[in-house]
């Protein structure tokens, strides 16, 4: 699946409300000063599978290319959900073979300490760069692109 399109939305869990089916839920997120309604259903890639509630500092990443229904507050439908620690940021995009982000804006420099999976939580054995990569991490350098070394890294490995 190409990520190039996928746009983020960040924030905290205000509410978790039953969806349209018994298999979809809403959550209502406060992003900056406004609210945003973020399906989940049993299609969307919830990472490390844990339980969305109220109070959670979230990233949801949705398809820019999907309709979505003209009604406020804006309602978009997951395709990946993360949940975040206090201070932490997360990427998703394509990095080069000198793990340079796509739009130039972030180098990775992997530590010791990175722990690089796949999406269904297996350890990745191979160097993740030329790959499509959500990357978790809290500080950079103010050098352009701005380097980090990141905490966690998802491969998201194509099937």
């Amino acid at each position: 699946m190409a990520y190039e399109t996928f746009e983020k939305i960040e924030g905290v869990i205000q509410s978790v409300n039953r969806g349209d089916s018994c298999c979809t839920m809403m959550l209502s997120v406060i992003s900056g000063s406004s609210i945003i309604n973020v399906v989940v259903d049993g299609e969307t890639m919830v990472i490390d599978n844990v339980r969305l509630r109220p109070g959670m500092r979230i990233a949801a990443f949705y398809d820019a290319n999907l309709p979505v229904p003209a009604v406020y507050p804006p309602q978009y439908r997951a395709e990946i959900v993360t949940s975040l620690r206090r201070g932490q940021q997360v990427v998703l995009d394509y990095f080069d073979d000198s793990l340079t982000s796509a739009d130039n804006s972030l180098r990775l420099n992997i530590g010791p300490m990175t722990n690089v999976r796949t999406a269904n939580g297996q350890s990745y054995g191979c160097s993740p760069e030329n790959s499509e990569l959500l990357v978790y991490y809290t500080t950079t350098t103010f050098s352009i692109p701005a380097q980090t070394t990141p905490q966690k890294i998802v491969v998201m490995c194509q099937y």
